[in-house]
């Protein structure tokens, strides 16, 4: 067993592809090896700015030998079907061996392969690995570059080392061989490194300022920055990203403390961090109070001899450039109002079928505006003045010097902007939140003119896709649907908010393809009035006003009718998302299906009560037994009718009466005990409780429901479960008498029809 160091040594690598290269490094190698029959004890794979390294462990020294059997032609076959199967397989026709097939003698050859040397294996692994190396973007260079066949990498490739135990792994690709040397730190080492073998690779390399292990830089410059945050007296930002970043851009992480000129953070926080962050790489600090303090944490990638004065000199100088720009466009932002800024918005393409982005905001004004006004939602204690202002402008920013600078600070630069205007708070808010919740992590927004705005904007986002027939494809979303949808299913589930989709969808919808005008119609009518009796020509001017008017009706009848699917198509859409991130939060996929079977309900909070109402209830003794129970009826009713279908000759001799508790349910037709009385014969005592329990179960049910007290409703169902658990135990359904068979079907069918009332349980499980 021995040890295999493979080392590709190039110019910098960028920290961002460091993380994923290193995964496919691992991924190919393995590969190959599987390929090859071979299996390394442990691999561990290193990156830096100018390398990727991979030890594998216990390597052994060759490939065990196989045999591998093919079948071939029948013993009778012609002499040139033989011949090409020998050649195929590698074999002479004295290698092959007779054998009997289902009775038919035929030939196969059986081919030995030895072993081979795990040397061998590697040097043709490794060139294949760098060609099939998936780089996000990589380049050619040299001479060789003129041809579309030179070797593609991330940056031009300098060396390779490859070692096998002791013993050099010979290869070459494009040029490039492999030996034992390598190369140091850029700065702190001159000269070529000789490595002897995998495990005096690490070690050497440190002694000549580079760390080969990302984790153990990560752990320098997050350490490294928070003590040099302490040392002055300053409490670090924490920021991962930007660990990750500054040990990917290192290979000699030294962290460093740096100032700026206080007068700075006059620009909002949040520039200053992105600014340091984005174009410097640095972290910034707080003071004790938790202010953002004058400082930053910079990297540097070497020990300099005068403790890093000059490198943080030279980092201050190039901040403070940055910073001056920051703050001139912070300044001259603030000298165009919002209202001004909103103007231009009618020069960028929000979509080329959806119109501008000032179409969009007029849309999401008024649809805003409509939501504020809604009551029994929650959202009509938003002030529906300041919910439409903010609409206005909560786009505003994107035509900033600061937003086209850093299009990450979009809606919070509009929100300081508003600020400083004298804007209500409500509507600067609004301005600053409107896009949120943008991510799973994020805060959903709590304000009711936010709430109202953000919906909006999402709404007509959503919908105006829809209505184009740009849907979401499989993994395909490029406008971020799904996201606007789980961004809508947050906000009214997290803020409890009764909502009417199918209306709001349509209102949103009218507003992006507006319904024809009935003016042709008022005015129609209007004009036939006035000339009709005038004579010959009045008439014939009424007749025709009217025939405009009745067009411009069918007109609107038509568009409104068209509308339906797409509508239909936004609530399922909603719906979907609202089931894929229940079953993702732990809710049982078959209780969501049972409650979203039901159809008919628009209003998701309410859905979602009744999913985990039901999800509380079958866990119970009286829920697992109700639903034995229900299993067994629906059992019944399906062997004794079928699915779908009625009792024979129902409707002559049925003592029951329809009603709407039970109407449209499935198997039997909508029916319900009228009276007991009505039946030709005296029930049984089980059978005559069960129809007891039902007329009390009932009514409580649908109270319960209608008041979405789904726990009550839950708690009436529960009171079915020993009656209909008896009326197994002491009745006879499928009785030879038809009428007390047609009657117990009966009964059975109206049991489904109450459970019916709070869920599909036929969709439950268990």
């Amino acid at each position: 067993m021995a040890d295999f160091l493979l080392e590709l040594l190039s110019e910098e690598i960028p920290a961002r592809m460091q993380a994923k290269a290193r995964v496919d490094l691992e991924r190919l190698f393995v590969a190959q090896l599987s390929d090859a029959g071979l299996k390394a004890g442990a691999v561990t794979v290193y990156s830096t700015p100018r390398r990727l390294a991979l030890i594998a462990k216990d390597l052994p020294a060759q490939t065990e030998a196989v045999s591998e059997e093919a079948k071939g032609p029948p013993e009778s076959a012609p002499d040139q079907a033989v011949d090409g199967f020998c050649r195929k397989n590698g074999v002479t026709r004295d290698q092959l061996e007779v054998r009997d097939v289902k009775g038919r003698p035929t030939l196969f050859a059986v081919i030995n392969k030895p072993g081979r040397a795990t040397s061998d294996v590697l040097s043709e692994a490794i060139p294949a690995i760098i060609k099939a190396f998936p780089w996000p973007k990589s380049m050619r260079w040299g001479d060789a570059s003129a041809s579309t066949e030179s070797l593609r990498w991330v940056r031009p490739l300098s060396g390779i080392v490859a070692i096998l135990g002791d013993d050099l792994v010979a290869c070459e690709i494009d040029g490039v061989t492999s030996g034992y040397e390598t190369v140091g730190h850029r700065f702190h080492h001159e000269g070529m490194i000789t490595i002897g073998n995998a495990g005096d690779y690490a070690e050497k390399l440190r002694a000549c300022h580079v760390l080969v292990d990302q984790a153990e830089r990560e752990a320098i410059v997050r350490d490294g920055a928070a003590k040099a945050a302490s040392d002055g007296g300053l409490e670090l930002v924490s920021d991962e990203g930007l660990v990750i970043e500054n040990a990917g851009l290192t290979e000699w992480p030294v962290p460093l403390l740096g100032g700026f000129d206080p007068a700075f953070l006059d620009v909002p926080e949040e520039v200053i961090q992105l600014t340091a962050r984005v174009n410097q790489k640095y972290f910034i600090c707080r003071d004790k109070s938790g202010k953002l303090a004058p400082n930053f944490v910079c990297t540097a990638n070497i020990d300099a001899s005068d403790g890093g004065k000059a490198i943080t000199a030279g980092n201050e100088k190039v901040l403070t450039a940055r910073l001056s720009d920051a703050k001139f466009f912070w300044e001259l932002d603030q000298k165009t109002a919002l209202e001004d800024h909103a103007k231009k918005l009618s020069n960028i393409v929000f979509h080329e079928k959806l119109g501008t982005v000032a179409d969009k905001v007029e849309r999401v004004a008024k649809l805003a505006e409509r939501l504020a006004s809604l009551e029994g939602t929650g959202l009509h204690r938003a002030n529906p003045e300041q919910t439409q202002l903010a609409a206005r402008l909560c786009k505003a920013d994107l035509v900033t010097e600061m937003v086209g600078e850093f299009p990450e600070l979009q809606g919070l630069m509009g929100g300081y902007y508003a600020e400083k205007e004298g804007l209500p708070i409500a509507v600067s808010n609004a301005i600053r939140d409107h896009y949120k919740p943008v991510g799973q992590g994020d805060d959903v927004p709590t304000d009711p003119v936010t709430v109202c705005v953000s919906l909006a904007d999402k709404l007509d986002t959503l919908v105006g896709f829809f209505a184009i027939g740009e849907k979401p494809t499989g993994s395909k979303d490029p406008f971020a649907l799904r996201r606007a949808a789980l961004g809508i299913i947050r906000i009214l589930i997290e803020r409890d908010l009764t909502f009417p989709v199918k209306r709001t969808v349509a209102s949103a919808l009218s507003e992006i393809i507006p319904l024809p005008s009935l003016a042709d119609s008022t005015t129609g009518l209007e004009i036939a009035k006035e000339y009709m009796g005038d004579g010959k020509l009045g008439t014939a001017f009424a007749m025709e006003a009217v025939k405009k008017s009745t067009i411009a009706a069918k007109s609107v009848t038509a568009e409104i009718e068209a509308r339906g699917p797409i509508i239909d198509d936004v609530l399922e859409f909603l719906t979907d998302r609202l089931k894929v991130q229940q079953r993702e939060a732990g809710v049982r996929h078959d209780l969501i299906d049972a409650v979203f079977a039901l159809g008919g309900e628009d209003d998701l909070v309410r859905l979602l009560a009744r999913v985990k109402a039901l999800q509380a209830f079958v866990v119970t003794e009286d829920g697992v037994n109700l639903l034995a129970g229900y299993k067994r009826a629906s059992n019944i009713l399906k062997k004794e009718l079928g699915e779908g279908s009625a009792p024979a000759q129902a409707g002559a001799h049925l003592p029951f009466e329809q009603t709407d508790a039970t109407a449209g349910d499935g198997l039997l037709p909508s029916q319900e005990y009228s009276s007991v009385k009505t039946l030709s014969y005296t029930p049984e005592k089980a059978e005559k409780a069960l129809i007891d329990a039902l007329d009390a179960a009932q009514p409580n049910v649908t109270a319960a429901i209608a008041a979405e007290a789904f726990e009550k409703a839950m708690t009436a169902l529960a009171d079915l479960r020993a009656p209909i658990d008896q009326f197994f135990e002491d009745v006879t359904v499928n009785d030879s008498d038809d009428d007390k068979r047609t009657a117990r079907l009966g009964l059975l069918a109206r049991f489904r029809a109450a459970v019916h009332q709070v869920a599909d349980f036929s969709k439950i499980e268990g």
